[in-house]
């Protein structure tokens, strides 16, 4: 029970559903969809889609989804409705075919730069959605698209945080002339309070509407956005839209304290968080402090160990073996937690956490039928690469920037392969039912918070606003990066202990969650205020 006397959210307590987003546009929209007759998968689309809109610079239609869907309802096909069954879906997109390491390397590039043309995979997002909407949806996709379009074509109210986002971003929108005149107001970033107007976006959720995913991936809007890439030098080619697809995985798993967690398998990265719970699982948290030093310490020593495995590792495994069985070993994970020090830092192995702050969008819904729905969306960094098409508005993610340009790295960008992907849903489960929906944003954060999400509820026994709301730290390029909310006396123990100390200049991404009480049928959802979430149920 949260400490009245202190600021902060109660947690958000329903029976009949429960939406949990990071802007109240998303989740009035997903609450308005499970009311109509809509059932989770329907409500994170119809979400998402009012993100694309109303939160430009975390999410679009042109970056990538990946999804981890429970379904429990009795209006699904038998065959979707295997008790305990979680159902995976990656709909991250490829290198375009043309595009090789050999190719970069004889222009000189020996990595693939944020707002460079070959940073811009296939966008996957859209023929996700629309996988997911023909196998567990209940509504037509056109029916869901609608919320998205009223707000792209009349317009939508700038909030604070969006503002905020938007005009630390205002140099690269002006570098491209396209996005300087649709997402710009008269060359600046439109400010809090104003009304903003995406005419170009509502014409293409329209044709999405109309044509479904084909009104995405071919015809003029397919043409728009290939032309404009092939007239910046990329490699990008009709073909390579018409033929993405998003493709249905088995999760993988690892038990923590008597909860099973649930990720995607690579080429995203949940691998990650799953070894990362291995190792904490060796030590007792719940005797420390939850915002105290040994808490802290151990889980950035864990950071630095697991990064270093998901740098080696990580890939597309249609191009490459990725060892699964080996990463998620106990074998592996004692091994990785005896080389942690409780009394001294260890030197920082690679780039752990990869580079600073990135943007994405986690939606958390859960219906009256039970049916949990845990749905992520990126662009990858705010506003991708920046570029859009001159017709379509779509701005384009840099999701390629994860490719390596190294031939002998399993990770090496190749024609038609997905680079390593951050942005990962995650589903708890306890005796084989959905429990915890939940996720995290914030790039290569998102193992560290969710890892530190699901602690503080099993070890430290938080509700899950409290969990959220907890003060974080990130070690990530040789830094321990500190939120606003931790202890000077903590961060003065960290230093004394071998961290170097940076107080981060954002919060480290967002986060939702929903918590399903099987007994009870209550759902509990948590959202954070540091990155505008709004959770409502009902």
């Amino acid at each position: 029970m949260r400490d009245l006397h202190l600021p902060g959210r109660s947690v958000v307590m329903g029976r009949h559903g429960a939406a949990a987003t990071s802007h109240f546009l998303s989740t009035l929209a997903a609450i308005e969809i499970l009311r109509c007759g809509g059932n989770a998968a329907d409500a994170a689309i119809a979400a998402c889609a009012v993100q694309c809109v109303v939160e430009p610079g975390s999410t679009g239609i042109g970056g990538d989804n990946f999804v981890l869907f429970a379904p429990a309802s009795p209006n699904l096909a038998d065959a979707d409705r295997k008790d305990g069954k979680v159902y995976g879906l990656n709909g991250s997109g490829r290198a375009p075919k043309g595009l090789t390491a050999e190719h970069l390397l004889k222009q000189g590039l020996t990595e693939i730069g944020l707002t460079s043309v070959h940073a811009v995979t296939i966008p996957g997002a859209v023929d996700s959605w629309s996988k997911l909407n023909q196998r567990f949806g209940s509504m037509p996709l056109a029916d869901l698209l609608q919320p998205a379009i009223r707000h792209a074509e009349e317009g939508f109210v700038v909030t604070e945080r969006v503002a905020t986002d938007w005009s630390r971003n205002e140099g690269k929108l002006k570098a491209d002339a396209n996005s300087a005149r649709m997402w710009l107001t008269n060359g600046r970033a439109p400010k809090a309070g104003e009304v903003f107007h995406q005419p170009e976006h509502a014409k293409v959720l329209r044709e999405i509407a109309a044509k479904g995913r084909d009104g995405f991936y071919t015809g003029w809007v397919a043409e728009d956005m290939v032309a404009y890439l092939r007239s910046l030098g990329g490699m990008h080619a009709l073909e390579d839209f018409a033929t993405q697809e998003a493709f249905w995985v088995e999760p993988i798993s690892t038990t923590y304290r008597g909860v099973e967690l649930m990720e995607i398998p690579p080429n995203g990265v949940g691998i990650t968080t799953l070894l990362m719970l291995n190792i904490l699982s060796g030590f007792d948290l719940s005797k420390y402090d939850p915002v105290g030093i040994e808490r802290f310490h151990i889980e950035a020593e864990a950071t630095k160990l697991v990064f270093q495995a998901r740098d080696m590792y990580v890939a597309d495994p249609a191009f490459a073996d990725v060892p699964v069985e080996k990463l998620l070993s106990a074998g592996f994970a004692d091994e990785l937690r005896g080389r942690i020090d409780l009394k001294k830092a260890m030197p920082t192995l690679g780039a752990a956490g990869g580079t600073t702050y990135r943007d994405t969008v986690y939606i958390s819904v859960v219906d009256e039928e039970g049916n949990a729905c845990s749905f992520i969306n990126s662009l990858f960094w705010p506003y991708g690469t920046g570029l859009a098409s001159p017709k379509t508005g779509v701005l384009l993610q840099n999701r390629g920037t994860g490719f390596r340009v190294d031939p002998a790295h399993p990770n090496c960008v190749a024609p038609w392969k997905r680079p390593l992907h951050t942005i990962i849903p995650a589903m708890a489960m306890k005796n084989g039912k959905p429990w915890l929906c939940f996720g995290v944003m914030g790039g290569g954060f998102q193992p560290v918070g969710q890892s530190h999400v699901l602690t503080n509820i099993l070890d430290f026994g938080m509700n899950v606003q409290e969990a959220i709301d907890c003060a974080r730290g990130f070690h990530q390029m040789g830094r321990f990066e500190a939120e606003r909310g931790i202890r000077e006396d903590v961060l003065n123990g960290l230093a004394a202990l071998g961290h170097e100390i940076k107080m981060a200049e954002m919060p480290h991404g967002g986060g939702q969650a929903i918590m399903i009480d099987a007994a009870s049928g209550v759902l509990q959802a948590g959202s954070d205020p540091r990155k505008d979430g709004c959770a409502l149920a009902y």
